[in-house]
């Protein structure tokens, strides 16, 4: 007999599992970067910058979470499953969801161990994130089952976060200063440009390989 659990159960405990880790991360880093500078003091404000501060900008940062909804739809597709299925949506969508919803139930329950605040107080702001993950949820976690995708549909489901997250550095800059700004920004662009690059690359030799073996059957 079987004792082990079923497939979609460790791939539901999966998702909620990084979700949760995700979240509380993000808590945690927000919380050494607050204790890790004087925010009274004037360099604070001008200048002032640490790496954890860094870390809880990309962290905490709208892209990166869009991300985690991304990364928790990409295992719907099998691996060797080469066509898009409804099935393959559906459960890409649904991953999508619970890893923003465990994500955002962690972040909120460990601010409050962080702050020694009653969970109450972030009642509002976890429905109001809940709500979003409840739309834009399910649109993320469709993208990253594309991911898999040969050609056109893989490619664009695969540079969605990246190109997200450039635009927001243009769009909303992080940080409390020019300095943070600066520095989230260009990591950022760096990340995003390597991986827009590496997919490009690998399409184009997938597709050259097609081309080659092609010319190679159309020849005999």
């Amino acid at each position: 007999m079987n004792n082990n659990p079923r497939p979609g159960l460790n791939s539901l405990l999966g998702v909620l599992a990084a979700g949760a880790v995700f979240g509380a991360a993000t808590s945690l880093a927000n919380a050494v970067a607050h204790l890790s500078v004087d925010l009274e003091s004037r360099e604070a404000t001008t200048s002032g910058w640490s790496i954890m501060e860094i870390v809880s900008v990309l962290l905490d940062s709208g892209w990166a979470w869009a991300g985690l909804a991304v990364l928790a739809g990409l295992p719907a597709t099998r691996a060797e499953q080469s066509d898009l299925r409804a099935r393959t949506l559906a459960r890409g969508a649904v991953a999508g969801v619970l890893a923003l919803l465990a994500a955002t139930a962690v972040y909120y329950a460990v601010d409050t161990i962080v702050h020694d605040v009653p969970l109450s107080s972030y009642g509002y702001d976890a429905l109001y994130w809940w709500a979003a993950t409840v739309l834009l949820g399910p649109i993320l976690g469709a993208i990253g089952a594309c991911a898999r995708q040969p050609g056109a549909i893989g490619v664009l489901a695969q540079v969605t976060v990246p190109v997200g997250a450039a635009v927001q550095m243009f769009v909303m800059p992080p940080g409390r200063n020019e300095v943070i700004t600066t520095i989230g920004q260009w990591v950022v662009w760096t990340m995003a440009t390597v991986t827009i690059g590496m997919v490009a690359v690998r399409f184009l030799g997938v597709r050259r390989r097609r081309n080659f073996s092609r010319g190679a059957e159309s020849s005999l």
